[in-house]
């Protein structure tokens, strides 16, 4: 049954749908966050950001905090454990155009829990308490926060943290249903999302495990949670925005993009990685970005996906790159035997 509750709001901000795509630090850059703007997503929040400034003169840095031309409104995500440094780093990406500060408070990796930031800050409600008053005090913009259920099974205190997240101002909380020991183990539990849904008045975003339209659909059935937040189901299928979006207003599936379509968007998608990191790194991290697409090809199997991976991975040039996306999907081509040129013995492409 279609859902017709009205679109959840941010501050001022209306979200466009009710599917968000999650930040990934190393994955959610600019030219993926248009993608999955453009094909339904009703906010996409940006890469985690260090909030210690003495590190963004990094090109990774810069790169992560770069929204240039992008419409509203604009999340940034920021990370760390230190209530002053995270005020301060909002209301420096304030300054430069953020429009909603995500303070991060789920993120289960060892190199960001051992610097007592991440999901490592659940364990202390009254650090938590400070980091969030201060931010909020620190910007006009609204401020969102982003959880796990807790630290770990003995200590699921999602509940305690989202009312102290509502009494500080938090405007938005997303949720992981997942407790940070699980890292991305097992399978997400709904019951602690909806414990929080009925305990706060703000919207709250339910994550973890949701990757087609009918689990979007039960979730949020489940849960009571205002949208649902999309991550690792996004890789290589961005298109899971609009498929959710359109069977959450129309109660059907919308048919799966066809051949022609995911060979424009993934051509589109190379080119604007080259565009923006340029050549030499956007080669790069295109390689990852083809491998999720090629995984939800379902033209091939295990197999032949390693093969095409194999050799895309290889080649160092964009146009080799582009070369290779229009054998792949060359009308009428069905074998996925070898598409690249011969390589010399230095790995890259032969002209």
């Amino acid at each position: 049954m279609p859902d017709s509750r009205p679109l959840p709001k941010i501050g001022p901000h209306r979200l466009s749908s009710r599917v968000v795509l999650a930040p990934m630090a190393g994955i959610t850059d600019r030219p993926f966050r248009a993608l999955c703007r453009r094909l339904g997503a009703g906010l996409v929040v940006g890469e985690m950001v260090t909030s210690d400034p003495a590190l963004w003169h990094t090109r990774k840095s810069r790169l992560r905090m770069d929204h240039r031309g992008e419409p509203g409104p604009r999340s940034v995500q920021i990370a760390g454990g230190d209530a002053a440094m995270l005020a301060e780093a909002a209301r420096l990406n304030a300054g430069m155009g953020a429009e909603i500060i995500d303070i991060n408070m789920g993120c289960p990796a060892k190199k960001v829990c051992n610097k007592a930031a991440g999901s490592a800050l659940l364990r202390d409600e009254r650090l938590v308490a400070e980091i969030l008053d201060a931010v909020v005090a620190a910007v006009d913009v609204p401020v969102t926060l982003k959880i796990r259920t807790g630290w770990c099974a003995e200590s699921n205190n999602g509940v305690r943290i989202a009312r102290l997240a509502e009494s500080a101002g938090i405007q938005a909380l997303s949720v992981h249903g997942r407790h940070r020991q699980q890292r991305y183990a097992g399978n997400a539990e709904y019951d602690t999302i909806a414990a929080i849904k009925r305990s706060v008045t703000i919207p709250v975003f339910a994550n973890g495990d949701i990757d087609s339209p009918e689990k979007a659909t039960s979730v949020l059935d489940y849960t009571g949670a205002d949208a649902v937040m999309i991550g690792r189901a996004a890789q290589g299928n961005p298109w899971i925005f609009r498929e959710i979006d359109h069977y959450l207003r129309h109660g059907q599936r919308l048919s799966p993009p066809n051949h022609a379509e995911r060979a424009a968007v993934l051509k589109d998608h190379l080119i604007e990685l080259h565009r923006f990191y340029g050549d030499y790194m956007g080669v790069r991290i295109a390689r990852k970005h083809v491998g999720w697409y090629l995984a939800s090809d379902p033209r091939f199997d295990a197999e032949e996906r390693r093969a095409l991976k194999t050799d895309f991975n290889a080649l160092e040039q964009p146009d080799a790159q582009h070369r290779f996306i229009d054998e792949l999907f060359r009308p009428g081509a069905t074998s996925p035997a070898r598409l690249v040129a011969p390589r010399t013995t230095h790995g890259t492409s032969a002209a």
